[in-house]
């Protein structure tokens, strides 16, 4: 895997994820108490022994470099590779940000074109999941493909939101067609038992979805870029513009846990979903294929007379006589007195605040960082930094599916409340 590229999109503004994007590039979320989004395909990449990647980005992009300068330096232990960041740039000759996937490695090809390398595997920044890349990469090479497309098997009400790929039995791709419906939609349906899955889950998942993550060889890379100057995205048009060209495109069955956690609701359900025992659909314990972040070097977390079950608490965390059920709550998390959580994550704090200092917050008016005494919290997302005052009741009591409160320091997003980065919730509000 020394002659290969990883390019990984950091995606665009993020509206999706908005208000934790507010101050934050997509990546750059927290995730499971403790990671970053970014931190799965680094991860997969250094275990598929793949150490050069670039990360392109555009949009608030401070707390993502921080992140990975912190995180994957060369004195980390990752050999003689490099995480970097590439930001969208205005020059004389491109004056424009990123439009697209396409348009962002077009932007920077005359880069990538430097480095002595026969493949580019380009990949998403905002999915959950666990893939040895080198299998793709070899995939690639014994099929003789000159580009590689990820591919999921879906069910029908899933694959209306997806590309989809019409295969022949050996996998090459005969068709791509960006989320069709109906009769187009139909059209679209795979053998995926001749693929690798078994009959039962081939009549169930008879659909090939594109997971945004490919192969390219490199001049096919290059040659596409080039031929295709105004177009900006992968797969509405650079895949499309190879298969008219005759290129040889094959797909690579992925049958394991994968989720895409570009929207609020998506997201908190995927870092919830880790709390399931005694499997959870995706999991942070595999010493063979383990998860990388940034080594922090905290205390462990006390509990005093804290019931919790079901949750996930981050290290550094300080939580009191409280109910915890059903939670992801992040490093350096303060839980006080007579607390009820649950159904909720909890992004935990980037530093610590004194005894003093929270007693002299208190003297003055304001309200310390973490969950104040005897509040009630379910079904929320509580953002970096957060200060929940004394007795208040974060539960969407009038069961609203969407609101923008920014004045008041929170969102509504399908119906769970979340409180923004850094934000006050003052003693005794009702949400």
């Amino acid at each position: 895997m020394k002659r290969v590229l990883a390019i990984i999109l950091g995606g665009g503004a993020g509206t999706r994820l908005y208000p934790l994007t507010k101050m934050r590039a997509k990546p750059a979320v927290p995730l499971a108490g403790k990671y970053r989004l970014i931190d799965i395909p680094i991860s997969n990449c250094i275990n598929s022994d793949i150490n050069k990647i670039y990360v392109l980005t555009q949009f608030n992009s401070a707390s993502l470099n921080r992140h990975l300068t912190m995180s994957y330096n060369l004195s980390a232990g990752f050999g003689q590779g490099f995480v970097e960041v590439l930001a969208a740039q205005q020059t004389p000759e491109s004056p424009s940000w990123f439009e697209g996937t396409a348009d962002a490695v077009r932007k920077y090809q005359w880069l990538f074109h430097e480095w002595d390398v026969d493949h580019y595997l380009i990949l998403s920044g905002d999915q959950l999941y666990r893939m040895d890349y080198s299998r793709f990469v070899q995939h690639h090479i014994d099929t003789g493909a000159q580009l590689s497309v990820g591919a999921l098997p879906v069910d029908q009400a899933q694959a209306e939101g997806f590309g989809l790929m019409r295969t022949t039995a050996d996998g090459r791709i005969q068709e791509f067609r960006e989320k069709p419906k109906g009769q187009a939609l139909e059209a679209m349906r795979v053998d995926t038992q001749a693929l690798g899955l078994s009959p039962e889950e081939a009549a169930k998942r008879p659909y090939l979805a594109s997971m945004g993550i490919y192969v390219f060889s490199r001049e096919t890379l290059f040659d596409l870029l080039t031929s295709n100057p105004s177009a900006t995205d992968f797969g509405k048009e650079i895949i499309p513009a190879s298969l008219a060209r005759g290129d040889r495109l094959q797909s690579y069955l992925f049958d394991d846990y994968w989720e895409d956690i570009g929207t609020i609701g998506a997201f908190y359900e995927a870092n919830l979903a880790l709390t399931d025992q005694p499997n959870p659909a995706f999991s942070f314990y595999d010493e063979k294929f383990p998860i990388y972040t940034r080594p922090r070097y905290l205390p462990p977390s006390k509990m005093q007379d804290a019931q919790v079950t079901a949750s996930i608490i981050g290290e550094g965390s300080l939580l009191k006589a409280c109910s915890i059920h059903h939670c992801v709550l992040g490093v350096r998390s303060r839980v006080e007195d007579e607390v009820v959580l649950q159904d909720t994550l909890v992004m935990g704090a980037d530093y610590f605040e004194s005894s003093e200092e929270r007693l002299m917050l208190r003297e003055r008016g304001g309200i310390p960082m973490g969950v104040g005494k005897g509040t009630t919290v379910k079904r929320a997302i509580l953002d970096k930094n957060v200060r929940i005052g004394n007795n208040v009741t974060i539960v969407n009591k009038d069961h609203v599916e969407e609101a923008d409160r920014p004045e008041l320091n929170f969102y509504i997003r399908n119906g769970i409340v979340v409180v923004v980065k850094n934000g006050t919730i003052a003693d005794g509000t009702v949400i």
